[in-house]
């Protein structure tokens, strides 16, 4: 009569099924990012201590600094929630925490899906964001930095092309145009020397939206920013789309190339691996309940 009782699994006092191991990766994964998101918030708002115009937030959708802070405070309690959820083993913690990566995820795939069936609207809206930002480019020093960053990343010059800068008053070829940058391109335009040289041309743009285009390409970037940065937006978004429905559409290789790819998959590996730790340590903190409340039991 006593066999069912004899045969049940029986643990010492100091066994535990939460995994140490997991325990504490969860947690480093999680103060990691908990730290990229103070600093991501810090930087945000020092930029808009700084800022001496409202320039940007005018002529961008978003401003930069404030993208900044809300991706950063939002990063900040995601990962408090998985920092905490992990050192006290609390479940509804490491609830939120894995349905807060979930939803990213979703949301992630939603716009990669969107961006891709909707790609001449985001080409159109991609543009007319561009073309408005050329024009006031002088305006704002928050929105100049960002054109000189995204011209330089991508290496493309304009909308379409290198003359659309035209469109900015300080670089109009018009020859009623008093201005000394009349029918040149920002420095960001350039074409720089591998070498490194003591003194750096920043008028190295001068006066090439007066050149032919073969000529000028000896220069500067003459591809404009709209098709590399919606074949960008592209690779990155539709990167995990692809990937979660086991690249089920053909056509999202001519999108993708190693290198624009890269991001979006860490970002995609990232994810998976903070729901997959998360997910285990639930369980396993479940299992731990469930031992503490049947040990009466089975003494």
């Amino acid at each position: 009569m006593g066999c069912c009782r004899g045969s049940a699994p029986r643990y010492g006092e100091d066994f535990t099924f939460v995994s140490r191991l997991v325990k504490y990766l969860l947690f480093l994964f999680n103060f990691i990012f908990w730290v990229i998101s103070v600093v991501m918030v810090s930087i945000g708002l020092y930029a808009r201590s700084v800022k001496h115009a409202e320039a940007a937030l005018a002529y961008l959708s978003v401003d930069p600094a404030i993208f900044i802070m809300v991706v950063g405070i939002l990063m900040f309690i995601i990962t408090f929630c998985g920092c905490l959820g992990s050192l006290r083993e609390n479940i509804c913690l490491l609830q939120t925490f894995c349905i807060s990566l979930v939803v990213i995820f979703i949301l992630q795939l939603t716009a990669g899906i969107l961006g891709f069936v909707f790609s001449d609207k985001a080409q159109a809206k991609v543009s007319d964001a561009i073309t408005h930002a050329i024009e006031h480019y002088r305006e704002d020093i928050d929105l100049q930095n960002l054109i000189d960053f995204g011209q330089r990343e991508f290496g493309c010059c304009g909308g379409v092309t290198y003359t659309d800068w035209s469109e900015n008053m300080y670089f109009n070829c018009k020859k009623d145009n008093p201005s000394r940058e009349r029918c040149s391109v920002p420095f960001s335009c350039c074409l720089l020397s591998e070498e490194k040289v003591a003194v750096i041309n920043t008028m190295c743009g001068q006066g090439m939206q007066e050149m032919e285009y073969m000529e000028a390409q000896n220069y500067i970037y003459t591809d404009g920013c709209v098709d590399k940065l919606v074949n960008w937006i592209h690779s990155n978004l539709f990167m995990l789309g692809g990937i979660a429905m086991g690249l089920a559409i053909p056509q999202v290789g001519a999108h993708l190339t190693a290198s624009q790819g890269v991001g979006s998959l860490a970002l995609f590996s990232l994810q998976l691996i903070g729901i997959l730790l998360s997910q285990i340590l639930i369980t396993q903190i479940k299992d731990q309940i469930n031992l503490q409340q049947s040990r009466g039991l089975w003494r």
